[in-house]
This record gives structure tokens, sequence and C-alpha cells, in this order.
């Protein structure tokens, strides 16, 4: 009865949009930098980027070539507790990331 209310009062899920953007927009907006190295493939890196950070093939390939080319890229801008476990998820599969303050 009462996942029913909740289910149709439009007053509710406007409050549950409110409170997921709280969770998720606490503390400073930082970047996540990836810095190109020499022992991790484009295949890899690409599969990285869609697996952890959900972007497609080509976003990813276009991430991968920018960090080839440039050294390193800003591959996700959010608050800092958003990008931690992306941040870990992708130094635990090889890559190089740090999170750097805005």
């Amino acid at each position: 009865m009462i996942q029913e209310l909740l289910n149709t009062n439009p007053a509710w899920e406007e409050l549950e949009e409110v409170l997921v953007e709280d969770e998720t927009d606490t503390g400073h907006k930082a970047q996540l930098v990836v810095y190109n190295d020499d022992h991790n493939t484009f295949d890899w890196v690409i599969q990285c980027f869609m697996e952890v950070l959900g972007y497609s093939s080509e976003q990813s390939e276009q991430l991968a070539l920018m960090i080839h080319f440039k050294g390193k890229a800003i591959v996700k801008t959010a608050p800092k507790n958003v990008l931690k476990p992306k941040k870990d998820a992708l130094i635990d599969r090889g890559l190089s990331a740090v999170i750097e303050e805005c």
C-alpha cells in the first residue's frame, strides 16, 4: 500500500531526485586524469573506460587517442567522492589515474 502511494505521487519523485542530487553533489568539483603509459594497449584502455566510466566505444577510443598523443587527458569531472571509486577501479586495472581539484 505505501509503495503504491509512493509510486503514484509525483511529489515523492521530485523529493527522490533532490535527495539523489544531494548525495552525489557533495564536495568540490574535481577532475579524473589518466596518464599515458607504455604497457597498456589501446583496446585495454578503451575497455576500461567503457566498463568503469560507462562511455561508448567511440568516446573511449577518442580519450585513449588523446592520452596517447597529449600524454594525459581529463576523462571525467565530478565531485571527488564520485571520482574516487572510478579512479581506484582504473588503477586496479593497471591504468595511471589521479584526481585533481578544479
